[in-house]
């Protein structure tokens, strides 16, 4: 059987630390605080704002939640934005994708000063990341590399091989897992012969965005997967990118969906949060 990487077990150890963290600053006076701004009321993104602000509550950081209207315009978005990145006592600023059909992702992500992108999306924080300089990096990929180094898997020497190229995902993880010194390789819609590249794979992370679409015929004997994917499927069940009944006999280590990577978003987003303190 392979190593099942609880992913709700190591997200709660990186909690604790945050929460100790924020305890620490606020003897010597520091509060951290973070602004969640959610424009329109997408059902999923209502349920990760809610689990974003519960992970504020419990690990002592104060929230300033903005529930906007759907039809609010770009320049009333951009405008709050402004004054939060005006205000000293906010350290951090969230705007939860995705946003309204009207308003331009890429003009939000850029008008949040650099110094509160706790998302790791602004493009300083990603050209930080691409040369190595200090500042955030996106949740879910820190997740990963969190999840690797604290279930005891080395990176360093390892094929690597990223499923997706998304800017969130993709990009930022096939960055963090070449820092680590893996060998990284990065697969998309025009790969050719995709189960050849990802068979090569010591360690695999799919985030491709279609349902159970990764079964053992694309994975080596004693891999480690890593599935990003969340879905619904037809029986309403949870479900990630890789067929974990049919995978999971194969490998040496996998997550689970759910449980897995999930967790770790919020958790790296904490982090994060206090990260924001020594940037400033």
């Amino acid at each position: 059987m392979p190593q099942v990487i609880d992913g709700k077990q190591i997200s709660a150890q990186i909690k604790d630390e945050v929460k100790e963290k924020v305890a620490r600053l606020k003897e010597q006076g520091t509060t951290v605080c973070l602004a969640v701004i959610q424009v329109g009321a997408d059902p999923a993104s209502s349920v990760y704002v809610g689990n974003k602000k519960k992970a504020c509550a419990y690990v002592g950081i104060e929230s300033l939640s903005y529930e906007l209207p759907e039809e609010t315009s770009q320049a009333e978005l951009l405008s709050l934005i402004d004054g939060l990145n005006k205000k000293p006592e906010v350290n951090g600023i969230l705007v939860q994708l995705p946003l309204p059909g009207h308003i331009d992702e890429d003009a939000v992500i850029r008008a949040i000063d650099p110094k509160k992108d706790v998302d790791g999306f602004h493009p300083q924080s990603v050209g930080a990341l691409c040369i190595g300089q200090p500042g955030f990096v996106s949740c879910t990929p820190a997740g990963i590399i969190e999840l690797l180094k604290r279930s005891g898997i080395e990176i360093a020497g390892k094929e690597c091989v990223v499923i997706g190229r998304s800017n969130i995902v993709g990009k930022p993880m096939a960055i963090l897992l070449l820092r680590e010194n893996g060998t990284v390789t990065v697969t998309h819609s025009r790969t050719r012969d995709l189960k050849e590249v990802t068979r090569r794979a010591d360690i695999l992370v799919v985030a491709i965005g279609r349902p159970k679409m990764i079964t053992k015929e694309y994975v080596k004997d004693g891999a480690v997967v890593i599935d990003v994917g969340i879905h619904r499927n037809e029986n309403n069940k949870l479900c990630g990118d890789v067929d974990y009944e049919d995978v999971a006999p194969v490998c040496s280590a996998i997550t689970p969906v759910p449980g897995g990577v999930g967790p770790m978003t919020i958790a790296m987003l904490m982090y994060n949060c206090v990260r924001s303190i020594e940037l400033q």
